[in-house]
């Protein structure tokens, strides 16, 4: 899971319950597959939902 435009990856950090116990747990990026206009051409790109909509935005 990696966004091909601005590189956001899984990111790993501990879980911290009430009592102060830490265990492992990962934040995964949204990621969709999404068909882009990239150099003239529609391409198939994996790309996270924040970079998707500045795309939209620039866009219109």
């Amino acid at each position: 899971m990696k966004c091909e435009i601005c590189g956001k990856r899984t990111m790993f950090g501990d879980s911290v319950s009430h009592s102060k116990r830490h265990t492992n747990r990962k934040w995964l990026p949204n990621v969709h597959r999404t068909i882009m206009m990239v150099e003239g051409r529609k391409r198939k790109v994996n790309i996270c939902t924040r970079c998707l909509r500045t795309q939209y935005k620039a866009a219109r």
